[in-house]
């Protein structure tokens, strides 16, 4: 009778473990994710990819905004400047900052192993700054044959008015010279509503003076932010975009500035560099006492 008893008791324990075997494969074959489900054994090799793609992605948005503009920046700083391709009209600006400038040796310069064309130079800023370089600079830019130009940093906490006033007391431009040029980057206090409207007032007052409607220098996402409405759609866009191979701006545009770490013979500090987006004969049409107005470019 006991070797019964341990008889039955090994067949129970034996079914029992054969239950529990029975019962953990159902469970594995109900635990299988949607994945695995949907895609067999091939959902591992869909989710690699998946990440690969999402990887390259990543990478190249990175690259484009994070690496490469900072990657042309180093050049230029070791005087590996990256000039625009496709344009062959190039120019500087420049103002007290690079100190006395060769005007001789600038117009014997090259860039991109083109001759400088033009040269826009600082006047005024504000109600009562005055470029201490100013005359001299301006004068020996048209004494050596560059096509000049004067422009005018705006300042926020004064009218437009007052500042119109205070450039043409001390800026007389000729003809055959650019435009008065406005150059508005700062919005202070004011609204962009507010900005607008005394950045008008200047350009009116400087039109109504030469005839000709001025140009307007601002950086890419200023223009975006406060200057892309309809009424300043009439004026020459000075565009500043930085250490890229093209500018950033969709609509018309006339100058880039394309870097402010520029090397130029006759200049012994870095200079900005600019291309104008057109011809010869377009850039000389543009200046002052000109009827005819130059193709618009994009």
């Amino acid at each position: 009778m006991p070797t019964s008893k341990r008889t039955t008791t090994r067949k129970t324990h034996a079914s029992s473990r054969k239950r529990t075997r029975r019962t953990t494969k159902s469970r594995k074959k109900g635990s299988l994710s949607w994945a695995e489900r949907s895609f067999g054994h091939g959902y591992k090799r869909v989710v690699w990819i998946g990440a690969i793609i999402a990887a390259v992605v990543y990478g190249f948005v990175f690259y484009k905004y994070t690496v490469a503009p900072y990657a042309l920046r180093w050049r230029a700083l070791y005087g590996e400047v990256d000039y625009p391709v496709g344009y062959s009209i190039h120019g500087l600006d420049v103002s007290h900052h690079q100190g006395t400038i060769d005007w001789e040796s600038v117009a014997r310069a090259k860039v991109a192993g083109e001759s400088i064309e033009f040269v826009i130079i600082k006047a005024t800023e504000g109600k009562s700054l005055f470029d201490q370089n100013f005359n001299e600079n301006f004068y020996q830019a048209g004494q050596y044959g560059l096509i000049r130009g004067a422009y005018h940093f705006f300042s926020p906490s004064v009218s437009g008015d007052v500042q119109a006033h205070y450039y043409m007391q001390q800026v007389h431009l000729e003809d055959g010279d650019l435009p008065p040029v406005l150059d508005i980057e700062q919005q202070g206090g004011l609204t962009s509503a507010q900005l607008r409207k005394e950045a008008l007032e200047w350009l009116q007052l400087l039109e109504k003076k030469y005839g000709t409607p001025p140009i307007i220098y601002t950086g890419l996402n200023f223009k975006i932010a406060h200057l892309n409405t309809k009424e300043f759609d009439r004026y020459p866009f000075w565009i500043a975009h930085y250490y890229a191979k093209e500018v950033g701006y969709k609509g018309k545009w006339k100058f880039w500035q394309h870097t402010d770490l520029g090397r130029v013979e006759g200049i012994s500090t870095a200079v900005d560099l600019n291309i104008y987006n057109g011809s010869m004969y377009d850039l000389r049409k543009l200046t002052i006492g000109h009827d005819e107005a130059p193709q618009e470019t994009e």
